[in-house]
């Protein structure tokens, strides 16, 4: 049960700033303005890493041992479902939003930042769809044990 409160609190959590970083903060990197993007950029890539890093473990390890321990008789194909969208996110992030990042740490890259911004729905899509299946597994929880 521990396991499973932890990974649905590292999944909403990531769920919720997703959207921010979506609807938010992406779409302000293009408003920094030149002389200040490099630095701009560096501190992004630090905090955001401090950010999103633990959660994004948590969350990982947590959907890997849920689907091979399947506890608290959750039907196994939302653990696995769960985890395929967690290896979306993890494939977005390694080969779409670190090369994005990579390049406007370069310097500000229109181009660039355009793709980031886009390329990004791809995680905040998965995210939404795994908070979603995290609450209907909490329902039917809730549901057997009443």
């Amino acid at each position: 049960m521990i396991l499973f409160i932890a990974h649905s609190a590292a999944t909403l959590y990531m769920t919720g700033l997703i959207w921010f970083v979506q609807l938010v903060h992406y779409p302000l990197h293009g408003h920094v303005g030149s002389d200040a993007f490099l630095e701009y950029q560096a501190y992004h890539v630090q905090w955001t890493g401090l950010a999103v890093g633990p959660a994004m473990l948590i969350e990982a390890v947590g959907a890997l041992l849920l689907v091979v321990t399947t506890p608290l008789n959750i039907p196994s194909w939302q653990l696995w479902l769960g985890l395929a969208l967690v290896i979306v996110i993890w494939a977005s992030t390694a080969f779409l939003q670190v090369p994005l990042h990579n390049t406007l740490q370069q310097s500000f890259d229109s181009v660039a930042h355009k793709q980031l911004v886009g390329t990004n729905w791809i995680r905040t899509l998965a995210w939404s769809a795994r908070a979603i299946l995290i609450l209907v597994i909490q329902w039917q929880l809730m549901e057997k044990s009443l």
